[in-house]
């Protein structure tokens, strides 16, 4: 592809948008570099796909500014800010070659024909869709289609790429498959790619940096690694698989280990907070809570194999539910006690469901 407009940065800055009395998005505030892949991660309803069209002009903010460099962008209409979209259902036209697809915003943008059709064959290079231009999209494949809806976002080789949900109608292989074609691509952009979803896989094996929202406002922004390994709250930890949460009460701490006591047995753990009281919650994450013979004690209700281990699930001495790992299949009903490496043990100030 030929080289982008000149730009360096975006930013926005305290940005927030209404529906009437809901506030949809809260003060967002973030600066993303020219290169980088960034994920908005959060569960349905977080506000992430919101951001996202307010960032592409095609809802209006009701407060804040966004900025690409020292250009304010959000007084702009979408057609004038020249990103690339993609959207979750592919929204090609049914009747129009695939090459005509891909060529449908220069025409809008009154590209010349020449370069147009130069631009084109790039995009559909950059896909790996050369022989297939002059096909309709129906004659293609989902993983195919998807990849036409890229080639025509960067096509008017725009400084963002903004991608919503892109993968999400596509079949488990295909979704692994176009996971390396997107970040292929990106990786010869140059520009930046803003990726919504909620699938923390796709955001942990995508993205340079991951922006967790919940209640449309930022929880964290760090690194997949970061935010991986050392989540800052319970409910970012949570959507990071840590997926089985114990309530405790504090009897000992020292710098930032911490011994909670759960229904008489003693887990230790690190403190990710500063905790406020004596009641505090452990996250584990159900790969290294390992079923022995020492530990919290429960029952088993399932158990099923994963290929490499079995996993299951157990009712907890309070009755939460546990998810943990086992060397050996076990039956329902079967007694087992549950224990963790206090460094994969994470502990949180308890929060009002």
């Amino acid at each position: 592809m030929s080289a982008l407009s000149n730009f360096s940065h975006l930013k926005l800055d305290r940005v927030g948008r209404d529906f009437g009395a809901m506030n949809a998005l809260k003060d967002l505030s973030f600066t993303v570099q020219r290169g980088e892949f960034i994920a908005l991660l959060g569960p349905s309803g977080c506000g992430k796909s919101t951001a996202l069209n307010c960032i592409a002009g095609l809802l209006p903010t009701t407060r804040g500014s966004i900025w690409l460099d020292d250009r304010r962008i959000d007084t702009l209409g979408p057609e004038d800010r020249g990103f690339g979209m993609v959207f979750q259902n592919y929204a090609l036209f049914p009747h129009m070659s695939v090459r005509d697809n891909v060529g449908f915003g220069l025409r809008m943008r009154s590209v010349p024909r020449e370069q147009a059709s130069a631009r084109i064959g790039e995009a559909l290079a950059t896909v790996r869709l050369t022989d297939q231009a002059a096909k309709l999209p129906g004659q293609l494949s989902g993983g195919q289609q998807q990849r036409v809806a890229i080639a025509r976002a960067i096509a008017v080789e725009p400084p963002l790429v903004l991608m919503d949900e892109p993968l999400s109608n596509l079949d488990a292989k295909l979704r692994l498959e176009m996971r390396q074609e997107i970040r292929r691509i990106h990786a010869g952009l140059g520009s930046i790619t803003l990726y919504v979803t909620h699938d923390q896989d796709e955001a942990l094996s995508l993205a340079d940096r991951i922006i967790v929202l919940r209640d449309g406002e930022i929880r964290q922004i760090g690194t997949p690694e970061e935010l991986y390994q050392r989540p800052a709250t319970l409910d970012v930890a949570e959507f990071m698989g840590f997926r089985n949460r114990l309530p405790g009460t504090v009897i000992a701490s020292s710098n930032d280990g911490v011994t909670l006591e759960i229904a008489g047995e003693r887990l230790e753990g690190v403190a990710r907070q500063v905790l406020a009281s004596p009641s505090a919650v452990a996250a584990i994450r159900p790969d290294d809570l390992i079923a022995g013979e020492q530990g919290i004690p429960a029952v088993v209700e399932i158990c099923e194999y994963r290929g490499h281990a079995f996993f299951g699930a157990a009712r907890g001495p309070t009755g939460n539910e546990l998810f943990f790992r086992a060397r050996q299949r076990m039956r329902p009903g079967e007694k087992v006690h549950l224990k963790a490496d206090p460094a994969r043990v994470l502990v949180f100030n308890e929060v009002a469901r």
